[in-house]
């Protein structure tokens, strides 16, 4: 069966009022309660997004999270009332797209996930072969090549970086990468700074001194290409 979007939340009755409310508005949901139950469920279902809270109990939904990434590319956007820098850093490094803190008003966390099932949900093959430096991007297969060796990205990361590309040598402003990549206004400067920092370290010879993905200071990012 499929899904809209999957809860993992040790707190039996949010999860089970965040899944009603969210089936309400026609966003096909389900929960569970921990990190073995989400893998059996996963198992037998096939799900677009992910809620995911931190803490689950006797595990974590951090190393679920990495678990995950082993085998799936699917958004996870972590809900925790953890707010330390340290914990959405956390997050977002080790494979979640976003970080939302509790308590979230339903009708403010359905518009994100909603904006999230919108973007992926439209996303239309194309033939187009953008190409920068070393950098090729084949948005047919949806997979990127630097020096000609295949690089994995998260679909997050990707949508960012193909997004710079078709805007090479013009100047983002973050809330435009906000709009367009995550479908939101309300993204934070921490996850995209987290996921810029990701792309550089897998596209640039050197992270600390990118040659393509340059920042503005005060105003976004520009994707530069010399040729």
């Amino acid at each position: 069966m499929q899904y809209d979007c999957l809860i993992v939340d040790d707190e039996l009755a949010l999860a089970e009022t965040t899944s009603e409310y969210f089936n309400m508005f026609d966003v096909r949901s389900a929960y569970v309660t921990s990190a073995v139950e989400c893998e059996q469920f996963l198992q037998q279902h096939e799900v677009a997004i992910i809620l995911l809270d931190i803490n689950l109990g006797h595990t974590s939904g951090f190393d679920l999270c990495k678990k995950l990434r082993l085998t799936t590319q699917i958004p996870i956007l972590f809900i925790s009332a953890r707010s330390s820098d340290d914990d959405v850093l956390i997050a977002l490094n080790i494979g979640g797209d976003d970080y939302i803190q509790k308590p979230y008003t339903l009708s403010v966390l359905l518009a994100k996930v909603k904006a999230v099932l919108k973007r992926y949900g439209n996303q239309v093959a194309s033939t187009e072969i953008i190409q920068f430096g070393n950098v090729v991007i084949d948005c047919n297969l949806c997979r990127v090549r630097v020096n000609d060796i295949e690089i994995k990205l998260k679909t997050l990361e990707y949508r960012l970086l193909c997004y710079l590309a078709k805007n090479k040598n013009r100047v983002i402003p973050k809330k435009e990468l906000f709009q367009e990549v995550w479908g939101d206004s309300i993204t934070s400067d921490g996850t995209l700074n987290v996921h810029i920092r990701h792309l550089r370290e897998k596209i640039e010879e050197n992270a600390n001194a990118p040659q393509y993905i340059c920042t503005v200071w005060g105003t976004g990012y520009v994707l530069e290409d010399q040729n």
